[in-house]
């Protein structure tokens, strides 16, 4: 009854059947494993940032450039603000309230400390943040004004921030004075020096500033892309689930067939109807004298 399992069809389902489990099987674990890395990054992240949070700053030349290790690390700059370039980043949340960042760029030397030469790099430094709008004359108003002078800066390094970021925008069409995204690419344009592809987040806000806490490196930490992970890990389990069913189904479908067929208890397939031959006329076929057999005696000759 199962030699349907011998046909070329068949061979072509088991096949695929057994090598389609597999599959959808490792790439589940793949996924699965992805997320469980992203976990663990995570609880190391947080367990190093309590302990970083003790630990003393290093200076920056010293964790750059920035990697997922370093990130987060606390670092230490000393240079001069530029206070003709501070800016303000826009569409910024903190405690599940809106606001924006204070961005300032620190002049500091090529070794990364000292006093800020004419060949300087500059460090972006976020003082803090404000709640409101970026735009609103009355919440930037409360902006304070940053040191003039040489000033030590001390924060948490963090690498710049990509497109599709939380809170960045590539856009574009910023009023003067604002910033989408903290990254030496989109800082370049706006100051006539170099800038590190890092930023800084100061420990210390001023004024009314709040101070902007540390976020995990690209690629680590519980985000959403770890929970895309997690989603695909359950829809290659039901890949692999559905091939088996699929192949089972065919299977018990094929089985019933062959064992109707066995029992003889599958219909006769349906012969084909014939066609209907054309009728033929009464006195075709009559030759002359069939016709004067025929005629009735009392009929016109």
């Amino acid at each position: 009854m199962y030699r349907f399992l011998l046909t070329p069809r068949w061979w072509v389902i088991n096949v695929f059947t057994v090598l389609a489990i597999p599959v959808c099987l490792f790439m589940g674990s793949w996924q699965l494993s992805r997320f469980e890395t992203r976990v663990n990054t995570h609880n190391q992240q947080q367990e190093e940032a309590s302990g970083e949070r003790k630990a003393e700053a290093r200076p920056l030349r010293d964790l750059l450039p920035v990697t997922a290790k370093t990130s987060g690390e606390r670092a230490t700059a000393t240079g001069r603000y530029d206070t003709a370039h501070q800016l303000l980043v826009p569409d910024r949340r903190l405690d599940g309230r809106d606001g924006f960042y204070v961005l300032t760029l620190l002049r500091v030397d090529g070794g990364a400390n000292g006093g800020g030469g004419a060949g300087a790099k500059a460090l972006p430094v976020v003082r803090g943040w404000l709640p409101g709008d970026a735009d609103d004359p009355a919440a930037t108003a409360k902006v304070p004004a940053p040191p003039s002078g040489e000033v030590t800066v001390t924060g948490a390094l963090q690498a710049s921030e990509h497109q599709g970021g939380d809170g960045v925008s590539a856009s574009g069409g910023l009023p003067r004075g604002q910033l989408g995204m903290i990254s030496a690419a989109s800082l370049v344009n706006l100051v006539p020096y170099q800038v590190y592809d890092a930023w800084v987040t100061s420990s210390q806000a001023p004024g009314a500033l709040e101070p902007v806490p540390p976020t995990a490196a690209e690629g680590t930490g519980l985000d959403i892309k770890a929970f895309q992970n997690l989603g695909y890990t359950g829809e290659w389990f039901v890949f692999a689930g559905f091939v088996v069913f699929m192949w089972f189904r065919l299977f018990r479908r094929e089985a019933e067939t062959a064992r109707d067929l066995a029992l003889g208890l599958t219909l006769p397939e349906p012969t084909a109807p014939t066609a209907p031959t054309a009728p033929t006329a009464p006195d075709a076929d009559r030759t002359p004298d069939d016709a004067e057999r025929t005629r009735s005696p009392g009929a016109p000759v």
